[in-house]
């Protein structure tokens, strides 16, 4: 956000927005929007708040997907024409998938949402989304809304245009919540506990003496202590598991139902080969080396884990892909629980007819950027009309 020139802010809630958390922020905030506002060169205008939000008449709460209050990031931005809005709403758009995929590991759709979907009152909306393999459930990781002009009208947002007239400033708004933090967790999570990404991980690397009987155990605290302080002043977040009340089984269970990347095992014999094991929580692979390039090797280690983190949920989230054609084959691929991929006519009443003969089970996940090849007079999967586009479908969000 600093190399976009967004602005940090907080603004108090009245009791008369809290009443109505759906528009909170912009009632609070665009009042002051019109004050700062004057001229061209105030423009754009980007600010960022994180706060917390409820959601009091929420049923069946799940922790970090749906949450009666959550930690939620919201940004707005005022431009002076349309394309200036679109282009940032991309970059926007370009730094969520990069924190998904680079610092989370989790893969991303980025597309555009249905007309239906879309936030009100806005010109269009586009969203980052995520698919869950295990449920078949689509999930929405962040959104980007084109605001159009409704809200400057609203609130009366002018500035003196380049020829001394009025003009009305174009509106963005963006948004992520801590849904990213369960998104990930069940993306990557096992039947052992979490499986955090080196990129998040608040620890990377956890130290573990493995002391037995007839060894001095000074020596190997030792050791954990000077591998530890070696791998901090190389920028790594590292711990050393110091409880000795702990089986050492319990203890190498407890860090894996943690999460925590990498594992290393200091006993007597790595003490006197001048070694140490490496055991990544990824796929549970060991590995001895060296203690004298031990900071090279976990930073390879490290960097392979998030790569293959994000690999394996690609292939994964890819393998759930199904392209149909017709009504038939769409209702076969929900049922399944599969990512459906089906050429669409992109009309309100034909997503409404199918979430209706769906039953309610079908939802839209939004009309992807990057578009497979269409061939000439291909068919709505719904309606018989011409499709204009390919879309993804799912089963009704979690």
């Amino acid at each position: 956000m600093k190399n976009m020139n967004v602005k940090k802010c907080h603004f108090p809630l009245t009791s008369e927005v809290e009443d109505s958390w759906a528009d909170v922020l912009k009632k609070s905030m665009y009042p002051y929007l019109r004050k700062w506002i004057r001229f061209p060169s105030h423009l754009p205008l980007k600010l960022n708040q994180w706060c917390n939000a409820p959601r009091h008449k929420l049923i069946n709460p799940t922790p970090f997907l749906r949450c009666r209050e959550f930690m939620w990031q919201e940004g707005h931005g005022a431009f002076a024409t349309k394309k200036e809005a679109y282009v940032d709403l991309l970059k926007v758009l370009e730094m969520y998938r990069r924190l998904y995929e680079e610092l989370l590991a989790v893969p991303v759709l980025l597309g555009r949402k249905s007309e239906n979907e879309k936030q009100v009152g806005g010109l269009y909306s586009t969203s980052a989304q995520v698919f869950i393999p295990e449920t078949g459930h689509g999930v929405e990781g962040a959104s980007a809304h084109c605001l159009g002009q409704t809200y400057a009208k609203t609130f009366n947002i002018l500035f003196e245009d380049k020829n001394g007239e009025k003009a009305m400033v174009w509106q963005t708004s963006w948004d992520l919540n801590t849904t990213a933090i369960g998104l990930m967790l069940m993306i990557h999570g096992d039947d052992k506990g979490l499986v955090l990404p080196p990129g998040v991980a608040p620890v990377q690397v956890v130290v573990i003496p493995e002391i037995c009987q007839g060894v001095d155990a000074k020596r190997i605290y030792d050791a954990c202590e000077d591998i530890a302080l070696i791998l901090e002043r190389s920028s790594f977040c590292v711990e050393v598991e110091k409880r000795r009340n702990i089986p050492l089984s319990t203890r190498h269970t407890l860090w894996e139902r943690k999460g925590v990347p990498l594992r290393i095992q200091i006993g007597p014999a790595e003490l006197d080969n001048n070694t140490a094991v490496l055991v990544r929580r990824d796929d549970g692979c060991k590995k001895s080396v060296s203690r004298d390039s031990l900071a090279d090797d976990v930073h390879a280690i490290l960097e392979d884990i998030q790569g293959s983190l994000f690999k394996k949920a690609k292939t994964k989230r890819d393998s759930c892909v199904e392209e149909v054609e017709d009504w038939a084959q769409f209702l076969k691929a929900l049922k399944k629980r599969r990512l459906v991929l089906a050429p669409w006519c992109d009309e309100e009443g034909v997503e409404m007819d199918i979430k209706r003969r769906s039953d309610g089970l079908a939802k839209h996940f939004g009309t992807p950027f990057s578009q497979p090849p269409m061939s000439l007079g291909t068919l709505c999967f719904a309606s018989g009309k011409l499709a204009k586009s390919w879309s993804y479908w799912t089963w009704t969000s979690c």
